[in-house]
């Protein structure tokens, strides 16, 4: 048992774990026809079938109960704070097999010439509010509120004392729905991680539906027609938002630092780490100079790669792997579409700068409270 929590705790890695994420996220989603052959060769699709959940659910529940046996997984995972977390968990997986397992469904009755009951010329199946919905409501409610009531009563409400400006609790952590931005927040300016980056996530997944302008697969759950939509939207949803408020949750300690689920959060473990900007890299490290004086002349190298990565891939990808997306939508669409996707990935990448070579910033100005 212990060689096994050691390796859930290796594995916890934040190197490790959001590499093998993105690895194993895009055979689950396929996002074009060569991640779907594989989806199909690997029959990674059962895991959207009625059985698979159920082994997944059996998987997750039993891992869970496994680690309730560890004094410190257990002191992190039934902290009140965290128990939504632990159900967010669950329910995010529920839903996402369900619209998974309709779209999947849905493709295997295209393929056999079936019609489909979502489309826009089913049957009129139409229900009256009273007492049909009202009624269904009125029983949601009941069980909410016993829910609700029977959580309170076995729960103690994570109330603290009054704050202290004195002294801080260590880690101090936002609340649930915070820590995915807290979590940015190590990698990112706090004006890129708190309003910039999370404005363009939530804007571009709204506005995928939008800039996917395939006819087929509108009007009900459809994943063959729709991989690079559904793909991009469950990456920014999952990857980059549920993942970073789990991350924050249940790996994040003292200090910030990172610890393994069965590792006991040391306050005294302190990683020394010396970040520093691309500019210092350069003058500094590579050519053995000082920086200089004129903040274009330091920081060139920073907005050439950044312009670079801006102006000139968007062009390169249009003529290479995003030639279908490109041939499809109209260029101001896809101009939309490849800057929202690029400003997406600059959180992974920003997250395996800092991992692999402890980079702080690429443009860093803080004359003029600038830093990218």
């Amino acid at each position: 048992m212990a060689d096994f929590k050691h390796l859930i705790d290796t594995i916890s890695n934040p190197t490790i774990l959001f590499t093998s994420t993105i690895i194993i996220f895009f055979f689950i989603f396929p996002i074009n026809d060569w991640f779907y052959k594989w989806n199909r060769r690997l029959k990674l699709y059962v895991l959207w079938s009625g059985k698979g959940m159920l082994i997944a659910a059996i998987i997750m529940a039993a891992f869970f109960m496994f680690g309730l046996s560890d004094p410190d997984f257990r002191s992190i995972v039934l902290k009140p704070d965290n128990v939504p977390i632990s159900g967010l968990i669950f329910l995010v997986y529920f839903f996402t097999w369900l619209s998974m397992h309709q779209a999947y469904e849905n493709d295997a009755k295209l393929e056999r010439g079936e019609s489909i009951d979502e489309q826009y010329d089913a049957p009129n199946d139409k229900v009256l509010v009273w007492p049909d919905l009202v009624y269904v409501e009125f029983i949601a409610l009941i069980l909410c509120s016993a829910f609700l009531m029977i959580w309170s009563i076995s729960l103690q409400a994570p109330i603290e004392e009054p704050a202290n400006p004195s002294e801080a609790p260590n880690p101090s952590k936002a609340p649930w729905y915070f820590l995915g931005l807290q979590e940015m927040l190590v990698y990112f300016d706090p004006w890129m991680a708190g309003v910039v980056l999370p404005s363009l996530i939530i804007v571009g997944l709204m506005a995928f539906p939008f800039i996917d302008n395939e006819p087929a697969g509108s009007g009900y759950y459809s994943f063959k027609n729709r991989k690079l939509s559904i793909a991009l939207f469950m990456f920014g949803w999952l990857v980059l938002w549920n993942m970073l408020i789990v991350v924050g949750t249940f790996l994040r300690g003292p200090n910030w630092n990172f610890f393994g689920p069965f590792e006991y959060w040391d306050i005294h473990k302190l990683e020394a780490l010396t970040n520093i900007n691309l500019s210092e890299y350069i003058y500094i490290k590579w050519f053995s100079t000082g920086l200089p004086d004129s903040i274009l002349a330091r920081e060139i190298w920073g907005i050439l790669l950044l312009a670079g990565y801006y102006l000139i891939l968007p062009p390169l990808l249009a003529k290479t792997v995003c030639k279908k997306i490109y041939e499809r939508l109209n260029p101001f669409v896809y101009s939309i579409f490849i800057v929202l996707i690029l400003t997406a990935l600059t959180l992974p990448i920003k997250m395996y700068l800092r991992w692999m070579f402890n980079l702080k910033y690429i443009i860093a100005i803080p004359e003029y409270f600038f830093n990218f």
